[in-house]
């Protein structure tokens, strides 16, 4: 019995776990050297085999209970489920591998072909937003997989997407101005060029092209994925590949995952209406008519050139490290002098120090702002479409510029009786201060 549950495991084949009542049947299966945890949950009283399918996450880390909802709405409609949790080993925010995530959907796949109330012939994938990449991938690998549904898919690249969905959602909250640049696409840019966006430029549409399964599109008021244009692409694609069974739908009150929301924002609870019955009712005999009109798309996505090298993520650490270094050091400098009472040398007034103050409070604060704005997607409060944080740096770079002219200056008009020393601690100004300039330019901070 050992050796056969060693077996079973390696080959995918579930070691069953009963779980308590309706919570379905908890399963171990095995996906390369990983061991994912997941949930089988079969329609109450069902008797026969009936279709499986697997469900693929979306972004980030999930654990299986966050698809709940689906799983329970596709049981009581007849499906098999699978739900598992996300791996991860070797996959974070910041490293993904889309192939090996494909690789764990096939694994759940061949745990359901084996169980006998599942009919081998009718085992498909559901994809949801990230997972709209990879289900087409491993369909494109395997005849085990029947069928292909897509919830929130984009047809356009993983950084193009993410660049749309932040714009979005800062002018949900009232944002106008250069942050809406800053974020979306400088932000997007830099993380890009420096590996933080695993899987950026991946290109959905050359799988769907080798895609033959039949595929089930469908979005809602969709403000994470460009609804009109990904569906759009996702279209032309399957068909120019020679995919004839594609079938599109739109739920205009509904968000990114197909809940229902009054905006596509706000999600609520419960599954939009007729969703998952749309589902069922197309697994059992497959469309192939696209009925609806295209879903509401304000703005059209755009794509996003690499940086040039002087641009690039490496550029802008050193940038960065030389002017809080700069500043940093000149005001170590100053509170040295005044702890030992020297008196302030000519061509050393207060310019250079509110040069070295705000200097540095714009380059910390900046990343710090930035930072949060781009994890919690929160920009604080907004003054005249301006968040006021964000109009506080901009009023500090200025003053950065304003008090590097007023430094350059005193030091030229004292500069015969400067000592050697003040020129020693105003030389760790000048490099600072003239990278500054296109440095805050390039996020936005001297722009409107």
């Amino acid at each position: 019995m050992l050796v056969l549950a060693a077996l079973a495991s390696a080959s995918g084949v579930a070691v069953a776990r009963p779980g308590g009542q309706g919570a379905g049947e908890s399963v171990e299966f095995r996906s390369g050297d990983v061991t994912l945890h997941g949930t089988v949950t079969s329609p109450a009283g069902a008797t026969g085999r009936r279709p499986g399918v697997v469900l693929v996450h979306g972004s980030g880390p999930g654990k299986r209970t966050e698809y709940q909802a689906e799983v329970q709405a596709m049981a009581r409609a007849g499906f098999v489920v699978l739900s598992y949790d996300k791996r991860t080993t070797g996959y974070s925010r910041t490293q993904r591998s889309y192939a090996r995530l494909a690789d764990d959907a096939l694994a759940g796949v061949r745990l359901l072909s084996g169980r006998d109330d599942v009919d081998p012939r009718e085992i498909g994938l559901w994809g949801f937003s990230e997972g709209g990449w990879v289900a087409p991938l491993a369909a494109s690998r395997s005849a085990q997989v029947s069928y292909v549904v897509l919830v929130g898919a984009s047809g356009v690249s993983p950084a193009r997407q993410s660049a749309w969905f932040l714009e979005n959602r800062l002018r949900h909250e009232g944002v106008a101005g250069s942050l809406l640049r800053t974020v979306p696409v400088t932000g997007t840019r830099v993380l890009a060029n420096a590996g933080l966006l695993s899987e950026a430029d991946y290109d959905p549409l050359p799988v769907l092209r080798r895609l033959r399964q039949p595929v089930l599109a469908m979005w809602g008021n969709d403000q994470q994925s460009p609804p009109a244009e990904s569906a759009a692409a996702i279209e032309k694609a399957l068909r120019g590949g020679g995919n004839t069974d594609v079938t599109l739908r739109f739920f205009p009150h509904a968000d990114h995952k197909l809940h229902a929301s009054p905006d596509g924002f706000r999600r609520g609870r419960q599954l939009t209406p007729g969703y998952v019955d749309t589902m069922a009712s197309w697994v059992a005999g497959h469309g192939h008519r696209t009925d609806d009109a295209l879903p509401r798309q304000v703005r059209q996505s755009h794509a996003l050139a690499p940086l040039p090298g002087y641009q690039s993520s490496v550029a802008q650490a050193a940038v960065f490290s030389l002017m809080v270094v700069s500043f940093a050091a000149y005001l170590l400098g100053e509170l040295v002098r005044r702890l030992r009472g020297r008196p302030c040398a000519p061509g050393a007034g207060r310019a250079p120090r509110w040069l070295a103050v705000t200097g540095l409070a714009t380059a910390l604060g900046s990343l710090g702002y930035l930072g949060v704005v781009a994890t919690t997607l929160a920009p604080g409060p907004v003054l005249g479409n301006r968040p006021v944080l964000w109009l506080a740096l901009q009023l500090l770079a200025a003053g950065t510029v304003l008090a590097a002219a007023a430094t350059a200056l005193g030091w030229w008009r004292a500069r015969a009786s400067t000592t050697v020393g003040t020129r020693a601690r105003l030389a760790l100004l000048g490099p600072a201060s003239a990278v500054f300039v296109p440095w805050a330019l390039f996020w936005g901070l001297l722009t409107p």
